[in-house]
């Protein structure tokens, strides 16, 4: 284990890039800042490097303030300049890791990222991948590609994988306090990768090597899609037999040992869960192994958004109701309460499912007052405002995200019909026949 260590006045400074200066690539920026290093972020979105070196944050838990502080202190700068990638002393991958329609694992920005460093890449450079992905890409997809450079790695350059455990909106924990997992292609490696995130982390926790590092990010990830996936499958039989399943989950967490409870939804979303495990079975596939139980998961999670739209539609159907040319609000699109990320998030698919059943669909969303184009989906939306006549004038709200700003009870209240993916309304007493879990 380490600990953060902070600089003092005539000491000499880590100097760090980091690569997407997204919901990963700023968290850390920031700790790397407060730690005393200082920070150069790459972006090939002119419009974030716009806004981040005028002191503006692209993403909601990082304030304007925290931002506009970091651009003062001359500690940190934004860049789309890729030459400048031979100036810091490491270089962080903080990239997207998507799947291919097929469900495979997509490394084309980490692959691009590779080939860029490898033009710029100096001796003594240290290179570490955060994006999650499966066991051996940093050994055997990564490390090829930096040597195309000439540099061998362990002598010129040095190469580690440290995953990023983020959780966007939890108060609990941040960057600098949850404990980061490191591992090295080599022993130096480790070493230095240790040495550089000492600076903004408090806590280190070293592994053998890079795959150890890798495959568990990828445990912690599908630990959770299997458990989710458990309860969500209860939540389909326990609502035939007429049994809440949140309470069931409530009555079971009273057990001090040997449970942990998870709890059901309309589908995973984020930039982990949904994926990190689709990128162990493809894995597998590649040693001969199954896997039967991680490969049922992902079909009972992914498939929770059809499952939703046909309780919608039975819900309907018994006020007398189709769901072709019913109005349909969605509350919520991001993928978890109170933050504006919405990457994977199950209200994009609820909304385009419900239109190709012919519903007519609008959201609502603090946080997200319009969509914006993405790999799969480009709904051309904006948020609609929370009203009681607007409330009043759907056929069905349906509650995709539980955001704490939401006035459940006025929702009910106004609403002809409320359909709760999140027992959102679970403290709402008065309309509760309005209301319909799904």
């Amino acid at each position: 284990m380490g600990k953060r260590s902070k600089t003092h006045p005539g000491e000499t400074t880590v100097s760090v890039g980091i690569v997407g200066l997204g919901y990963v690539g700023l968290p850390l920026a920031r700790e790397f800042c407060e730690g005393g290093a200082t920070v150069l972020g790459f972006d090939i979105n002119p419009r974030t490097v716009s806004l981040i070196n005028r002191g503006r944050s692209p993403i909601k838990h990082i304030m304007n303030a925290t931002m506009a502080e970091m651009i003062r202190s001359g500690r940190f700068r934004a860049t789309e300049d890729m030459r400048q990638l031979s100036k810091p002393d490491a270089i962080l991958i903080c990239v997207p890791t998507p799947l291919t329609k097929n469900r495979e694992p997509d490394l084309q920005y980490v692959e691009s990222t590779c080939v860029t460093i490898a033009k710029y890449l100096r001796k003594g450079q240290l290179v570490v991948l955060e994006s999650t992905t499966y066991p051996g890409t940093t050994r055997e997809v990564m490390l090829p590609m930096l040597e195309a450079s000439g540099l061998k790695v362990e002598k010129d350059f040095f190469l580690a994988y440290s995953p990023e455990r983020e959780d966007p909106g939890n108060k609990s924990f941040q960057t600098a306090t949850i404990p980061k997992v490191v591992g090295g292609c080599g022993k130096e490696s480790l070493r230095r990768a240790l040495e550089v995130y000492r600076y903004a982390i408090e806590t280190l926790v070293p592994v053998e090597t890079c795959e150890i590092a890798e495959a568990a990010k990828i445990l912690e990830n599908t630990y959770r899609c299997i458990n989710i996936a458990l309860v969500n499958e209860l939540k389909m039989l326990f609502d035939r037999m007429g049994i809440d399943v949140w309470e069931v989950v409530r009555a079971a967490s009273t057990k001090p040992f040997g449970f942990s409870a998870f709890y059901p939804g309309p589908g995973l979303g984020g930039h982990c869960i949904p994926i990190d495990p689709f990128y162990l079975t493809w894995r597998a596939r590649q040693y001969g192994l199954p896997t039967r139980f991680i490969e049922l998961a992902g079909e009972i999670n992914t498939s929770m958004p059809e499952y939703v739209v046909q309780r919608t539609a039975d819900a309907l159907n018994d006020r007398r109701k189709s769901l072709k040319g019913s109005r349909i609000l969605v509350l919520g699109l991001a993928y978890k309460p109170d933050i504006d990320d919405v990457r994977e998030s199950p209200s994009l698919e609820l909304i385009e499912l419900l239109k190709a059943k012919g519903a007519k669909v609008d959201y609502n969303d603090p946080y997200i007052l319009q969509t914006h184009k993405q790999r799969e989906y480009n709904l051309k939306m904006k948020s609609k405002p929370l009203t009681p006549r607007m409330l009043g004038s759907y056929d069905a709200v349906l509650i995709a995200t539980n955001h704490s700003d939401y006035d459940y009870p006025a929702v009910v209240k106004h609403a002809q019909l409320v359909i709760d993916t999140r027992n959102a309304t679970a403290a709402v007493r008065a309309g509760r026949k309005k209301i319909v879990k799904a």
